[in-house]
């Protein structure tokens, strides 16, 4: 574990985006913090823009030292794929302007490495996350899978 290692991890989105970001405490790992950026533009370009400014002020805030992300993964409805796809670009560009470390993890991935398999549900991986952080309060799922993904990251660097 890098002592100087802060993750953020994304969960992307079009409407809501979850993230977290963890650091080395002792021999664990802590949240430093949580939560969900809930996109609030009128049309689709405006919650882009709106994700892009938010997490451009929590990567100023809170300067992580690498990021990880949800990977691209399919959904049935093609649409909100592109969405979701562009969403991510979004993110993406951010974290690649910053010139931060970027590693992608497709959910499968995150759930067997937290819930040791890939079929977990949501709430598995919240419960896993809670346990693994040490956290009592409640998260919302968004925020959840976005600190899975961060831990995912701290388990396999």
């Amino acid at each position: 574990m890098e002592s100087a290692a802060r993750i953020l991890g994304i969960d992307p989105g079009s409407r809501v985006a979850g993230f977290g970001i963890i650091e080395p405490h002792q021999k664990n790992w802590k949240c430093l913090t949580a939560g969900t950026f809930t996109l609030k533009g009128t049309t689709f370009l405006q919650r882009l823009h709106d994700l892009q400014l938010s997490l451009n002020e929590l990567l100023h805030t809170f300067k992580p030292t690498m990021v990880a992300i949800e990977d691209v993964f399919v959904h049935q409805n093609a649409r909100s794929a592109l969405k979701l796809g562009q969403a991510r670009g979004v993110a993406l560009a951010s974290i690649l302007s910053q010139k931060i470390p970027l590693y992608e993890y497709a959910p499968r991935q995150v759930k067997l490495a937290l819930v040791g398999k890939g079929s977990a549900s949501k709430a598995q991986v919240q419960s896993m996350v809670k346990v693994l952080l040490s956290m009592d309060e409640a998260l919302p799922l968004d925020a959840s899978d976005a600190l899975a993904i961060a831990l995912t990251h701290a388990h396999v660097q």
